[in-house]
């Protein structure tokens, strides 16, 4: 099987990794994109949940192409009912023609709690598994028209759905749910119940690899079902630039994008599988002091190795295949935007990794 290739609408730059705020939004740019991405060649284009609802883009982008996967990579699932989030997923499933994926995650609890102003009410793992399967009994009683499928949760409870606030049934009425995943506990969560795993990027290659997979075939089994039913969506980060000068001040700019991820206390055992934990609480500590453009500099060119993907524009797709061979069926590539204003040299990356086989 060769690779499915992904990109990101909308994406953090390095300024927004570093506190310097981000582009403002506008109509024209998500459709100009959205319009790239088909033209270029990708499997699937997203956008994520990083200042701006990742929804909205999406149902733009679905008016503006034809053949292209439509995913929200991803949208934070606890600030939303499962109700609001049934509702839009499945708009947009409609809008799209059957071609929207709906990428979930938890965020942290202090992100939910202080930014999302929403309640933290038990462990993530837990209260998502009881979301993903709400969310299909909503689904199932959108597509009857007339029966209720209720569901019953120590969570989240749903019981009631008068015809007038059903949407009704659609043609393509099953909607595929990717789950991003960190910790092998959701991992699990992934394996048993979902379509997909979007991998974070802060999870290494041999994180991934040793911790991630088995937990996912251990959900897998669980579920009764293959592992090769979950596919991993990889988003490594890429040092990438023309030139070796230019992937040398590349990995510069990616150490920045790590130590941001690499500051979170929840993503700390990735650090600490690696045995990274001196560098994981300065990480967080210069955080909480809003020292973002000095963080670069605690993540080590030994551990960059780990967690990034270092390669000319040429050497790019080949590098790719070779580290996320055996682990991922899917790549999201977010790439740099000298390259992506290269659109030839991108359609020809594009085009090699989707001639690579997976395994």
């Amino acid at each position: 099987m060769a690779f499915r290739v992904e990109t990101v609408m909308l994406g953090p730059d390095t300024d927004q990794y570093a506190g310097r705020g981000q582009e403002r939004l506008g109509i024209p740019t998500i459709v100009d994109a959205a319009r790239r991405a088909e033209a270029l060649g990708f499997d699937s284009v997203t956008a994520p949940e990083a200042g701006h609802d990742p929804f909205l883009p999406l149902a733009i982008a679905a008016e503006h192409t034809q053949r292209i996967t439509l995913g929200t990579n991803v949208a934070i699932a606890f600030p939303r009912s499962p109700m609001a989030t049934a509702q839009v997923a499945w708009d947009l499933q409609r809008l799209s023609g059957g071609r929207f994926r709906l990428g979930l995650g938890t965020q942290v609890r202090a992100h939910n709690e202080r930014r999302y102003a929403a309640p933290w009410t038990a462990a993530p793992a837990p209260r998502m598994r009881e979301y993903v399967l709400c969310l299909r009994a909503m689904w199932t009683s959108f597509q009857s028209g007339a029966t209720i499928t209720p569901f019953e949760g120590k969570h989240y409870r749903f019981s009631l759905l008068p015809p007038f606030f059903s949407p009704g049934p659609i043609e393509h009425p099953h909607v595929p749910i990717d789950l991003a995943a960190v910790n092998p506990i959701m991992a699990r969560t992934a394996g048993e119940l979902c379509d997909g795993l979007r991998l974070h990027p802060i999870s290494t290659f041999r994180h991934t690899r040793e911790v991630i997979l088995p937990a996912i075939a251990d959900g897998a089994k669980r579920a009764r079902r293959s592992a090769s039913a979950i596919p991993l969506i990889a988003a490594p980060f890429l040092a990438t630039g023309k030139d070796a000068a230019a992937v040398a001040a590349a990995r510069q700019a990616v150490k920045q994008r790590i130590a941001f991820y690499a500051s979170t206390p929840a993503y700390h055992p990735v650090l600490d599988y690696h045995g990274w934990m001196d560098a994981a609480e300065q990480l967080h500590r210069l955080s909480r002091e809003g020292k973002w453009p000095e963080m670069a500099a605690v993540i080590r060119d030994d551990m960059l190795e780990e967690w990034a993907v270092s390669a000319t524009w040429d050497d790019l797709a080949g590098a790719l295949a070779q580290r996320c061979r055996g682990i991922a069926a899917a790549i999201l590539l977010d790439l740099p935007p000298e390259l992506r204003r290269d659109e030839g040299r991108v359609r020809a990356i594009v085009r090699a990794l989707q001639q690579e086989q997976t395994t």
